[in-house]
């Protein structure tokens, strides 16, 4: 519960960045506008609407960057993932070494992070699945940075990115359905995976809608920027929601 807490906080203050960023274009907007257009009412141009910004313009290089918010999101949920990598890359190879070790975060017969180690859906690519997120969680801390430092990127970088996070997203998803029916154990570690990985993808996605570099109607892009929130809170409730179906006969026991 503090988890999904967390990321909701998080989540929301990113969010409230963009929003900033958003009237920050829409006052520009509306300073752009000919006396005429301000005495005819003409406010047609919205930051919705003129996705570049005085920076785009200026240097006329099509690049695009992004607000502090998102950033910032990018290298906090890259660093607990990084995390999460690490450690479960440390007692993978503990294990290899000694199979009787017992990880610190098997702490019942369903909160098992040995079970989920030692399955085969954990080397999926041929060798330990948190040495692909060390390298993964580690290019997005990198993307992160380089956005507070004033970076900025083309369209096929924006794009690149939300396939990468889609990808990311999809293979979290498919360990999840592998950890609860086929494994039946719960890895901690990798739970919080799931979470900050799905945080990447959505608000990548947000990013990317509220910039034109995804084309959406300006209908769509304005509900998803005003209600980016429920997207992710409803993923995580019924991740939470399978969690606790799936193992209720042992949860019951604890209450």
């Amino acid at each position: 519960m503090c988890g999904r807490l967390f990321f909701m906080l998080l989540a929301q203050w990113a969010m409230v960045e963009l929003g900033q960023n958003e009237r920050r274009g829409r006052d520009r907007a509306r300073l752009s506008l000919t006396p005429r257009d301000r005495r005819n009412g003409d406010m047609t141009t919205t930051a919705l609407d003129d996705v570049s910004t005085d920076d785009d313009r200026a240097s006329g290089t099509g690049t695009i960057g992004s607000g502090r918010g998102y950033a910032l999101l990018l290298v906090i949920t890259g660093a607990l993932g990084l995390l999460a990598a690490w450690v479960i890359t440390l007692d993978k190879f503990e294990l290899l070494k000694d199979p009787n070790y017992k990880p610190a975060c098997s702490l019942n017969p369903i909160v098992s992070c040995g079970n989920v180690m030692q399955s085969k859906q954990a080397e999926v690519f041929g060798f330990p699945n948190p040495l692909a997120g060390l390298v993964c969680f580690g290019v997005v801390i990198g993307i992160g940075m380089a956005l507070l430092a004033g970076g900025r990127f083309r369209r096929w970088y924006w794009l690149g990115l939300n396939i990468g996070t889609l990808l990311g997203t999809v293979f979290c998803m498919w360990l999840m359905s592998q950890s609860l029916y086929e494994i039946n154990s719960l890895c901690l570690w990798c739970t919080l995976t799931w979470m900050v990985t799905i945080l990447m993808f959505w608000y990548t996605t947000v990013h990317n809608l509220k910039h034109g570099i995804i084309p959406a109607p300006a209908g769509l892009r304005r509900a998803v920027l005003e209600f980016h929130w429920v997207v992710p809170v409803l993923w995580y409730g019924v991740i939470a929601l399978l969690i606790l179906t799936k193992w209720w006969s042992y949860w019951s026991t604890l209450i």
